[in-house]
C-alpha cells in the first residue's frame, strides 16, 4: 500500500494535538506502507511554522519519501481544476496534491475530503 498524506495531516502529526491522529500516524509507520507527501504540503507547512517548530518538520520529513510533481501531474492538476474550481472551490495546492497520489496510485490521507472531489482519487481510512 502506499499513502500520500497531506498538509493538514502532517501539520496535526507534526504537533500532535491529536491523540487519534498520531496513533494512526504510529500504526502507518509501523506497517510496510510506503508513506509519501508532496512538495506542495513542505511549502504549506514551513509558511506556517513557527521558529521553535522547524527542527521537527525537518525529522518529520526526513522520514517520509516526497513525491516529485512531473509535467503529468501538473497537466492532472490542470484538469482538476478546469473541472472542479467553479464547482467545488478546488484551489491548486489540492489539484496538484491529488495529481499526485493518482500518479502514485496512492490512497491519500487527508481530514478535508471535500477538498478532493476527483473520482480517481481513493482515500485512506
Amino acid at each position: 500500500m502506499t499513502v500520500l498524506v497531506d498538509s493538514d495531516i502532517l501539520i496535526e502529526v507534526s504537533r500532535a494535538r491529536n491523540a487519534d491522529i498520531v496513533s494512526k500516524w504510529m500504526d502507518l509507520s509501523d506497517s510496510d506502507a510506503s508513506v509519501l507527501y508532496s512538495p506542495v504540503s513542505v511549502a504549506e507547512l514551513w509558511a506556517g511554522a513557527r521558529p521553535s517548530e522547524y527542527n521537527a518538520l525537518n525529522n518529520l520529513f526526513q522520514t517520509l519519501t516526497c513525491s516529485p510533481i512531473d509535467e503529468e501531474a501538473g497537466r492532472h492538476a490542470g484538469v482538476y481544476l478546469r473541472r472542479y474550481r467553479q464547482s467545488h472551490g478546488v484551489e491548486i495546492a489540492d489539484a496538484l496534491i491529488a495529481a499526485a497520489a493518482v500518479a502514485n496510485n496512492a490512497e491519500l490521507w487527508t481530514r478535508n475530503r471535500k477538498h478532493y472531489p476527483m473520482k480517481e482519487v481513493s482515500f485512506f481510512e
